[in-house]
């Protein structure tokens, strides 16, 4: 469980991007309409679950990919390459969300390819005005191109199986939902408190320790990889 609450606390800390990446249309979820009533909670949870939902299916294929290697003893040199790169992306993942890099950029340059043919579909669903409208959305915007995102992914692809591929990602969703959640309510105060330096500085200091304490123990690991590194981490 550990490394799922590592995963967990990724996402919360990195809720200073998600609100850069997210919290535009979050907000828009959250304006009404004169004489519409209230009803924010109920659509921003639809949103973010139909957002997590996508996380979490992604993450299972992953999982579920990665486990073919995993599970042949005979490809120990694969499968830790495969647990070193994903490391290295967490420890980009840090440098990036520090402000120092943009190291990720390319890797969401390539994702954008997906996502102009994802978008189009999006507005079917905008404005969003209930919950059945925005539980769409929410999955689709869950393949929005996002580093962080992807970060997790290299590490549900070692994850060792479908479950626990699916289960880092929905840790992983989760924890990005209170920054979420605050942005769509709160977008303004929001932006101005994770945009401090500080704030930006401590986030990626942590997530950047996770990959190194990660790649401090890839020669530990040895024959264990084939179990999975949630299990590990």
């Amino acid at each position: 469980m550990a490394g799922y609450f590592a995963v967990f606390l990724i996402g919360l800390l990195g809720g200073t991007h998600c609100v850069g990446m997210c919290g535009g249309i979050v907000s828009a979820l959250s304006v009404r309409m004169p004489g519409e009533a209230r009803r924010e909670w109920p659509i921003q949870l639809a949103y973010n679950g139909g957002r997590i939902a996508s996380y979490t299916a992604i993450g299972a294929l992953m999982g579920s990919v990665g486990s073919l290697g995993l599970l042949l003893n005979d490809w120990l040199p694969v499968q830790m390459a495969l647990y070193v790169g994903a490391n290295l992306m967490m420890v980009a993942l840090g440098l990036y969300l520090t402000g120092f890099t943009r190291s990720l950029t390319w890797l969401e340059r390539i994702g954008h390819r997906v996502w102009a043919r994802i978008q189009p579909h999006t507005r079917r669903y905008v404005p969003a005005r209930t919950p059945a409208q925005a539980l769409p959305l929410g999955m689709l915007w869950g393949f929005l191109p996002c580093g962080m995102v992807y970060s997790m992914l290299a590490t549900a692809l070692v994850s060792g199986s479908a479950a626990r591929g699916a289960g880092l990602m929905l840790a992983f969703g989760l924890g990005t939902l209170p920054n979420l959640l605050l942005a769509g309510m709160l977008l303004v105060r929001l932006r101005e408190f994770v945009r401090k330096r500080a704030v930006r500085l401590v986030s990626g200091c942590v997530v950047l320790g996770f990959g190194v304490f990660g790649l401090a123990n890839a020669a530990t690991l040895g024959g264990r990889l084939w179990q999975g590194v949630v299990c590990h981490v």
